[in-house]
């Protein structure tokens, strides 16, 4: 038998700006409660058989498929000696999950896949997924109610996908029944190895509305309404959602990757989750939980040569990013990566740099700082969601580089504004090489941290954005809600 190797960790607070709508985390024993429904056999009645994507195991209730254990959920896929396959299929009761007007809904999983590979991972295909409310009362309605399938895997690959469904299925808008789908790799430890975070936004902070999906707080995939119908994205989103955890065995997507199952796919590989949960969030800009830049340094970037990836045309080139005027902007070519460098002139202490994005922004981009041009140091790594950042930056550069690694919108990058600054008169904070911040220490397990307050990881310095006392799991790298590296 393939078993559960997953461990429990408390779910970390929701980040500042952000409020828990949905928690479960497991730590009960034996059968679920109240939140979720089970779903048994191989259809709803009156529903698409096989689930409507031809698998084949029998989903029970029984505490030999699907129960919780030691502060998590396991879901089982068990064959008996006729070759017959049982597993799990859970929902939320809950189907009013729905990102508010104006705001940002974040539907999060931490969990480990079924720790089988190769030939006895044939068949295998755990999913969490999101999918529209309107299916509860109408079982053939499917995909124009909209699905968002926040992490998918087959075959026991080393890989996760994230996929939009909706329109109409054939073909449509989105592609069905592939979707509008992206992968990412899962890294070390592997996805059947170890406990990762799954997480898709649905943002309608801003116009037009996105879906983002992350993978360890990494995003790899983004859909934008500007891609799709006006009437295809309101059938798809003008309603509430529930979330799924299954581990389906064989199927439409398994066939595509090598089939399954077969006699040597290993019985008893486990989906194992830590928690799930949804948490809501109202405006955009600057993440509140950033620290707040230093204001006393002077403006070094206005007027100073600058260089780019690309741009879309003559008119927007990247000079007009530090000219000091908010009416010009840069503008990349509209690719998914672009950059934007301004050169000094000469090295010199640094402590902010302000990004006042265009409607163009960059969903995830870093702040890279270099003395010669060559070697860069990466200080800054977020996902950005418009509007104006504003960034403390510690370190020495003579260039200063923002370089965006996804698009935010159908079109590039853009910036009306990129303006850095130096250190505050009588000293700034100190950068690469320089001593420690005074007062940092070591993190250690069991302390009560404030905001603002520095400690040291690894040899990396990090900046606690949020109060909180630590525990084993909560170190600076695991938590980026709690931490920020500086």
């Amino acid at each position: 038998m393939a078993g559960a190797t997953g461990t429990h960790a408390v779910a970390p607070p929701p980040p500042a700006g952000w409020t828990e709508v949905f928690l479960d985390d497991f730590t009960g024993s034996g059968g679920l409660g109240g939140n979720w429904i089970y779903r048994t056999g191989h259809q709803i009645p009156g529903g698409p058989a096989n689930w409507g994507t031809g698998e084949v195991e029998d989903n029970t209730t029984s505490t030999a498929n699907v129960f919780q254990s030691g502060g998590n959920l396991n879901i089982r896929a068990l064959r008996d000696g006729a070759g017959n396959w049982t597993s799990g299929r859970i929902e939320t009761a809950r189907d009013d999950f729905q990102a508010p007007a104006g705001g940002v809904l974040a539907f999060e999983g931490r969990m480990q896949l079924p720790n089988v590979t190769a030939g006895a991972a044939v068949g295998y295909w755990p999913a969490f997924w999101v999918l529209g409310q309107p299916y509860r009362g109408n079982l053939w309605n499917w995909p124009s109610v909209g699905e968002m399938d926040i992490m998918e895997n087959v075959q026991g690959l080393n890989t996760e996908w994230g996929t939009m469904h909706c329109g109409t299925s054939p073909g449509g808008e989105c592609n069905e029944k592939d979707g509008r789908s992206a992968n990412t790799p899962g890294g070390s430890p592997s996805l059947q190895t170890g406990m990762h975070t799954y997480r898709v936004e649905w943002d309608k902070s801003r116009s037009p509305n996105e879906i983002r999906w992350y993978l360890d707080g990494r995003q790899f995939h983004a859909v934008n309404q500007s891609q799709i119908s006006s009437g295809t994205w309101a059938a798809a989103f003008n309603h509430g959602f529930y979330m799924i955890l299954n581990l389906a065995i064989g199927g439409e997507f398994p066939a595509k990757t090598g089939g399954g199952p077969t006699g040597s796919t290993a019985s008893g590989g486990t989906l194992v989750v830590d928690y799930v949960r949804v948490l809501s969030r109202t405006g955009g800009g600057s993440d509140p939980g950033d620290p707040a830049p230093p204001t006393c340094g002077p403006l070094l970037s206005k007027n100073k040569p600058a260089t780019t990836s690309s741009i879309e045309n003559a008119s927007l080139g990247p000079q007009y990013a530090v000219d000091g005027n908010t009416g010009t902007r840069w503008s990349s070519a509209h690719v998914d990566t672009g950059w934007l460098q301004v050169d000094l002139g000469s090295a010199q202490p640094l402590t902010r740099v302000r990004l006042n994005w265009e409607t163009a922004y960059s969903s995830h981009y870093q702040i890279q700082l270099s003395t010669n041009g060559s070697s860069w140091s990466t200080p800054v790594d977020r996902f950005g969601d418009g509007g104006i950042d504003d960034l403390a930056v510690n370190g020495t550069a003579r260039y200063v580089r923002m370089n965006g690694l996804a698009r935010g919108t159908v079109y590039g990058h853009s910036l009306w504004e990129m303006e850095v600054f130096g250190a505050c008169p009588g000293g700034g904070d100190p950068g690469p090489g320089d001593p420690d911040p005074p007062g940092t220490t070591t993190w250690s397990p069991g302390v009560a941290y404030t905001v603002g307050q520095m400690v040291l990881y690894n040899g990396v310095t990090y900046t606690c954005r949020q109060a909180h006392t630590s525990i084993v799991t909560w170190e600076p790298p695991n938590t980026p809600a709690l931490w920020l590296a500086s």
